[in-house]
C-alpha cells in the first residue's frame, strides 16, 4: 500500500510497467500514445448516482483533506494540469471539515454543492480496468522454528531507491532501487538469492517469521498485512522498499505453461496451485525477481487499512489506487463497473461507487484504471483475489476547476 504495491491484475496476467488488461474495448486497438481526456457532465450521467454508500467516502475525502490542507497553495494538486492548485480544493476541503450531518442525503447534497463531474477518457476511449486489493492476515512469530519458518525482512541498510522524476519530469512516477558499489549504482539482489540466502549483499534483519511462504508472497504482492503473533499480539507488517527488479506475474508463467486456464485464473487457483505443488511452487514464485521489504507498524485503528501513497490510512471500499502520472491524490473517484460477489458461487453485482484517491501501484497504468481497496479478511480477500473488470472512471472536479476546462 505504498507506490511500488504491484496488485492482482499484475499477479494474474500482466508485468507492472505494462498496458494494464482490458483498457480498450472490444474489437479495437490500443493506442500508442496514453493521453487523459475529460470531458464534462452532469449528477445525473452518473449511472445509479448517488447510490448508498456516500459517507464512507465522505469520511475518506475529510481524511485527504487534513493532508491537502496542510500543502502550499500554489502548489498544483497533482496528476495532470486539468486538476487544478491545492488551492482549488481548500474550499471543498474546508466545507468537508464543517460538515457533521451523518446522512446520505447530506452527503450528497454536499458533493452536489462544491463539485461537477467529468468523466475520464484515455483518448477516446472510456472504457478501462478495474481491479481490486486487500489487507492480508498471517500468523508469525519473532522466533523462527519449525512452524515460523519464512522472514518477513525489513529494509536493507543497503538499499538506495531513486524516484527518476526528481532528475527527468518525463520519468514521474519511474522508481528504480539498487546498491552503490564504487560509486555505481547497480542491481541489488533478486527474490531468488534473497530467499536462499545466496546474497551475501542484503543486509537486513527479519521483522519476524511467518508459517506460510506462500502467504508471505502474496503479502509482498500486496505491500501490507497484518501479522498475528504467537504472543497474542497483531502487528502491521508495511511496506518499507522494494528490491528494483521488474515484477513478473506468476499467473501469466502458469497460463503459458497450460497449468490453469486463462478463463479460470484468479488469485484462488494460483494459491491452490502453489499448495498442490509445494515441490514446485518455491521454483515459481522466483520466476518473480521483484522482493518487497518491511517495517513494523502498530495497529491504532483496526477497522483502517494501512497508510497509502497519501500517508492517509485507507478506508475499505472507499479508497482507490490510481495512477498519479494522470490524478491527484485526495481527488474523488466515481467508479460504474463491477465487482465479483464475496461468495465466488454468486453473480457479479454492480459496483457504482464513489471513492477517493488515495493510493496507487505498480500495476496500476492508465487514465482509466482503479484498484479498489477491500478491507482486510477473508470477504475482502474473496473479492480482490477475483476482480479483473472493466468499467468507466467519472472524477468529481470542484466547480470552478471544472469550469476551466472549456476555456
Amino acid at each position: 500500500m505504498r507506490a511500488l504495491r504491484f496488485v492482482f491484475a499484475a499477479l494474474l496476467l500482466t508485468a507492472a510497467g505494462c498496458s494494464p488488461l482490458g483498457e480498450v474495448g472490444p474489437g479495437k486497438t490500443p493506442s500508442a500514445e496514453v493521453k487523459l481526456v475529460f470531458k464534462r457532465t452532469v449528477f445525473g450521467g452518473l449511472e445509479q448516482w448517488p447510490g448508498d454508500r456516500l459517507l464512507p467516502a465522505l469520511d475518506a475525502f475529510k481524511a485527504s483533506c487534513a493532508v491537502i490542507l496542510k500543502r502550499t497553495v500554489s502548489d498544483p494538486m497533482g496528476g495532470v494540469a486539468e486538476y487544478g492548485s491545492v488551492g482549488d480544493w481548500v474550499p471543498a476541503c474546508e466545507a468537508a471539515r464543517r460538515q457533521s450531518t451523518q446522512s446520505e442525503a447530506a452527503a450528497a447534497k454536499f458533493f452536489e454543492t462544491w463539485f461537477e463531474p467529468v468523466q475520464v477518457f484515455n483518448g477516446e476511449e472510456s472504457i478501462g480496468l478495474f481491479t481490486g486489493y486487500y489487507e492480508p492476515e498471517l500468523n508469525g512469530s519473532r522466533k523462527q522454528s519449525r512452524k515460523f519458518h519464512t522472514p518477513l525482512y525489513a529494509k536493507p541498510t543497503d538499499l538506495v531507491q531513486v524516484d527518476l522524476g526528481v532528475f527527468r519530469a518525463n520519468l514521474k512516477g519511474e522508481r528504480i532501487a539498487g546498491k552503490v558499489i564504487d560509486g555505481k549504482l547497480v542491481p541489488y539482489a533478486s527474490r531468488a538469492e534473497i530467499v536462499s540466502g545466496r546474497s551475501g549483499a542484503a543486509i537486513t534483519k527479519p521483522l519476524v517469521f511467518v508459517d506460510d511462504a506462500v502467504a508471505a508472497f502474496f503479502l509482498q504482492i500486496q505491500g501490507s498485512g497484518r501479522v498475528r503473533l504467537d504472543t497474542g499480539d497483531t502487528i502491521r507488517a508495511a511496506f518499507d522498499g522494494q528490491n528494483g527488479h521488474s515484477y513478473t506475474a506468476i499467473g501469466r508463467v502458469l497460463v503459458d505453461r497450460g497449468e490453469i486456464q486463462r478463463s479460470q485464473l484468479s488469485m484462488q487457483t494460483i494459491r491452490i496451485w502453489l499448495d498442490s505443488n509445494p515441490e514446485k511452487a518455491a521454483a515459481l514464485m522466483n520466476e518473480n525477481a521483484s522482493y518487497v521489504f518491511f517495517k513494523e507498524l502498530p495497529i491504532d485503528d483496526p477497522s483502517k487499512g494501512a497508510d497509502g501513497a497519501q500517508g492517509v490510512a485507507l478506508t475499505a471500499q472507499a479508497s482507490l489506487a490510481v495512477d498519479l502520472k494522470y490524478h491527484a491524490l485526495g481527488a474523488l473517484m466515481w467508479v460504474d463497473a463491477k465487482a465479483p460477489s464475496a461468495d465466488s458461487s454468486n453473480e457479479d453485482s454492480g459496483l457504482h461507487r464513489l471513492f477517493v484517491a488515495q493510493d496507487t501501484g505498480g500495476a496500476i497504468r492508465g487514465p482509466v484504471r482503479g484498484d479498489v481497496y477491500w478491507g482486510v479478511g477473508r470477504e475482502a480477500e474473496s473479492i480482490a483475489g477475483r476482480m479483473a473488470h472493466k468499467g468507466r472512471l467519472h472524477v468529481l472536479l470542484p466547480k470552478p476547476v471544472s469550469a476551466r476546462l472549456n476555456r
